[in-house]
């Protein structure tokens, strides 16, 4: 890899400034999922190990460069002191860490406010990156989410200190060139969800890199239609017909099979225990609704994955929420388990919506890497460059 990691840097003595993404759910002004927060502890505590001291640099919601109460870091505090197993300074000003007292300078860890309270973070502001790497010796970039973002907390500083990524980083890039950059054949991609529109690029990106694309939700209906099947009342972007079409002709072209359900799911509405039966693809009544890929495709898809050394999976295989509609992303997901549990597939999944549906299928621990970095996990699937990565491989 053209970056550094923290197995690279001397940190004894040296203060660490690392860029983390504590941006978690509250609810009534208290954490209610910490799994962002307790991702990072890895890295921290090898700071310490390697006797750096880590300032924590971070953003929550979007405050637009302006300070916001509602949105303030210290929430994290305490959960971030039971993922540690030590106390955490919360800093509320860049000037207390310009300017720090002697308690500050004994502690081991410390907490900076919401630094998109600053104007100049989003802004990549030069003097701002220059104000913030002022406040230490090196640079560890933990937070692989906030990598689709050029902030001067992401991508200005690394090129004013000595950087490295982080162990949550580290651990992401690896994954991610294990599913796309240099691959194990046969590659399968999963793509679900509920619109073409908002995946195109993905799309386009990955019948170029994959031998298998798998489509559906939402999605599959709009290629169904495409190629003059009726899918009913159906989710349907019927205007993105020629767009899907030129998908299947490109895929075509390049060699990657896409699979669209054989049968699926219908029901007349769209509510958890609606009565429902199975249909072939193109067999969607009039006056219902494709909501599930059926048995026979997840029979398919199943086989792809026996087949398969490598899988990247984006998106859901139908309305997982409710049951019995989540049958499909269920059984796939399970099959991807067991396959990487054998140790005969590497499992990478990524995006918001697939990490709550490989939670509710309960395999997401199975997986190979399972991402929690959403837009940053899309952008790099679309093949795009991330300043935050590209930061750091300038810097090493």
């Amino acid at each position: 890899m053209p970056w550094k990691t923290l197995d690279e840097m001397d940190l004894k003595g040296k203060r660490v400034l690392v860029r983390v993404d504590i941006n978690v759910p509250v609810e009534n002004g208290v954490v209610s999922d910490a799994t962002r927060i307790d991702r990072i502890a890895p890295t921290v505590l090898d700071i310490l190990a390697k006797g750096g001291k880590p300032v924590l640099v971070a953003h929550f919601g979007r405050p637009k460069g302006k300070v916001v109460l509602d949105m303030t870091l210290r929430v994290c505090l305490k959960p971030l002191e039971r993922a540690l197993g030590r106390s955490v300074v919360f800093v509320e000003t860049l000037e207390a860490i310009e300017h720090p007292t002697d308690e500050l300078n004994a502690a081991d860890v410390i907490l900076l406010e919401n630094i998109r309270f600053h104007a100049g973070e989003e802004k990549n502001d030069p003097e701002f990156a220059a104000r913030l790497a002022a406040l230490g010796d090196i640079y560890c970039n933990d937070a692989f989410s906030a990598a689709h973002r050029a902030h001067a907390s992401t991508e200005g500083i690394a090129r004013l200190l000595p950087s490295c990524a982080g162990r949550l980083m580290e651990a992401e890039l690896k994954a991610l060139e294990a599913a796309l950059g240099a691959p194990q054949r046969p590659v399968v991609a999963v793509v679900g969800g509920a619109k073409v529109s908002t995946k195109l690029e993905l799309l386009g990106n990955l019948v170029e890199k994959v031998d298998h694309l798998i489509i559906g939700g939402g999605m599959a209906n709009t290629f169904l239609a495409a190629k003059g099947i009726n899918v009913g009342k159906s989710l349907c972007e019927h205007d993105m017909a020629p767009t899907a079409q030129d998908i299947l002709a490109k895929a075509a072209k390049t060699g990657c099979a896409i699979h669209l359900p054989v049968d699926v799911v219908v029901a007349s509405e769209f509510k958890a225990g609606a009565e429902n039966k199975v249909v072939g693809a193109a067999e969607c009544p009039e006056d219902m609704m494709i909501l599930d890929a059926g048995p026979e495709s997840i029979k398919t898809i199943s086989q792809v994955f026996e087949n398969a050394k490598t899988l990247i999976w984006n998106g859901p295989l139908g309305a997982f929420e409710i049951e019995p509609f989540d049958t499909a992303t269920n059984a796939a997901a399970a099959a991807a388990a067991r396959l990487s549990v054998a140790g005969k597939l590497i499992s990478v999944a990524g995006g918001g919506d697939t990490v709550a549906a490989l939670n509710k299928a309960g395999a997401a621990e199975a997986f190979t890497y399972v991402s929690t970095a959403g837009g940053a996990f899309l952008e790099w699937m679309e093949g795009k460059l991330l300043p935050g990565v590209a930061a750091l491989d300038l810097a090493a």
